[in-house]
């Protein structure tokens, strides 16, 4: 599946775009901070990037810049007015970006993805919905897989349950489909559950999703750290199952 990094403020025109580009490539959406999109590139590593120049003057040429200098093989589609892409003229003048003009329909985007990535017929096909009969959608962070099974065993009666075993990887599945809430471990190497809720919080589309931190240290200072970081909750591991779902619960009613 093609991995496309959609940046732009979080209007309808991203909104709508993402929800009919996800029924075909993985979509990461990301905000238009400079920061965050470099460090999306390195983590998703799309073969595409689109970026919404709605509202162009708060779009930094940063990003046009990492791009054109670092990225250079990647293909970058913009979509806006002829006015707002005056601003970043002079990266047009390389094959590696292409502007299409605005109002434009979401098919027409489709059809430029298709010629840019040059994507053959099968390629781009619908992806099957899953039928999740109106469960929430339950997002569980851990690097240790057998944590990871027994979260899932308990909740997968309950909700549509999703398991990823990193920081980054979890960001990869909520590109895909936005959970309801997070189960997100605290103590996790290379990644951890800090860095992950600052990436998550830096993401606009991600940013009101309750967290409840996992952790397995109890001493004072250590939940005193997890709590400054003001998540929806936390619980010490092992979870018992009729706990976590309590507050799984008292989170997704706030």
């Amino acid at each position: 599946m093609k991995r496309i990094l959609l940046v732009g403020k979080m209007n309808d025109v991203v909104k709508d775009l993402n929800t009919f580009l996800s029924q075909r490539f993985y979509v990461q959406v990301c905000s238009e901070n400079p920061s965050v999109v470099i460090g999306m590139l390195d983590i998703v590593r799309p073969d595409l990037v689109i970026i919404s120049l709605v509202g162009a003057i708060d779009i930094d040429a940063v990003i046009f810049n990492k791009l054109k200098t670092e990225h250079d093989e990647l293909p970058v589609l913009t979509i806006g007015t002829e006015g707002e892409r005056q601003k970043f003229l002079k990266y047009y003048e390389d094959r590696q970006f292409d502007n299409l003009i605005r109002p434009i329909s979401s098919q027409d985007v489709l059809d430029a993805i298709i010629k840019k990535l040059d994507l053959k017929e099968g390629e781009y096909d619908l992806i099957p919905q899953e039928d999740t009969s109106g469960k929430k959608k339950i997002l569980v962070v851990d690097d240790n897989a057998p944590t990871l099974r027994s979260m899932k065993g308990m909740l997968d009666d309950k909700y549509d349950v999703m398991i990823a075993n990193s920081g980054i990887k979890a960001m990869t599945a909520m590109g895909k489909k936005r959970p309801d809430l997070i189960l997100l471990d605290y103590e996790m190497p290379v990644c951890d559950g800090r860095q992950t809720l600052a990436m998550i919080r830096a993401d606009e589309e991600l940013a009101d999703i309750p967290v409840i931190f996992l952790t397995g240290v109890s001493d004072r200072g250590h939940i005193e750290a997890v709590l400054d970081l003001k998540p929806a909750g936390y619980m010490l591991k092992p979870p018992i199952k009729d706990k976590i779902i309590e507050a799984i619960e008292k989170a997704l009613t706030k």
